[in-house]
């Protein structure tokens, strides 16, 4: 005898198709180049209603937060580790080669969600930490180069290593200002990574002599 599925499995599970639905929609119409679409453009490209998507979703920042968590898991699933003992060439080689790719596929969906930072405290908080775990696995995958500088140098030195990784970095190379191809971005991330790196120690206090 076949056991009957309860009426709330069934509900639970089209309530979680339609919010995947709408995540599915926002994600769309931004990679079309909407970083702001509206709940009604979303509903539609959903096909749903208008008051669909304020059932599921609080507001447009839950929605926006969700879009995001989608995301940070996608990135999850590109990330491979990288040997910390590997010769620094390497390193810098699949540091760079990992982050243009993570960058080239969620930029768009990364400037939406700045965009909405400054109204939201709860999707600053969750790109704040991102950025700091950047940060972290930069310092863990240069240790070795780092960890034999002073103290100032070494945090002069993983600001610029932050700077030279970061997403904005890489959006600036990418943009009409530089026009440079993924490849060409990609060199110059790994370029000035190199360039940071093996920059004598003590170079940091001459120039701020």
């Amino acid at each position: 005898m076949t056991t009957p599925v309860p009426v709330t499995d069934g509900r639970s599970a089209r309530s979680q198709r339609t919010r995947e639905a709408v995540v599915d929609a926002l994600l769309a119409l931004i990679r079309e180049g909407d970083p702001r679409p509206t709940a009604r453009q979303i509903a539609e490209r959903a096909n749903i209603s208008l008051r669909s998507v304020y059932v599921h979703f609080d507001d447009l920042e839950d929605l926006f937060l969700a879009v995001a968590q989608r995301q940070m898991g996608v990135v999850r699933t590109m990330i491979a580790p990288i040997p910390p003992d590997a010769p620094l060439a390497e390193r810098i080689g699949a540091m760079c080669a990992l982050r243009a790719r993570i960058y080239e596929d969620v930029g768009p969906v990364r400037r939406a969600a700045a965009l909405q930072v400054p109204s939201s405290p709860t999707l600053s908080r969750l790109l704040n930490r991102v950025r700091d775990e950047s940060r972290k696995g930069i310092a863990e995958l240069f240790a070795t180069e780092l960890d034999a500088l002073p103290t100032r140098e070494r945090r002069t030195r993983l600001a610029a290593l932050d700077a030279v990784l970061s997403p904005e970095s890489w959006d600036l190379w990418r943009s009409p200002t530089y026009e440079l191809s993924f490849t060409d971005a990609q060199r110059v991330m790994a370029d000035a990574t190199r360039i940071v790196l093996s920059t004598p120690a003590g170079a940091d206090a001459e120039r701020t002599s």
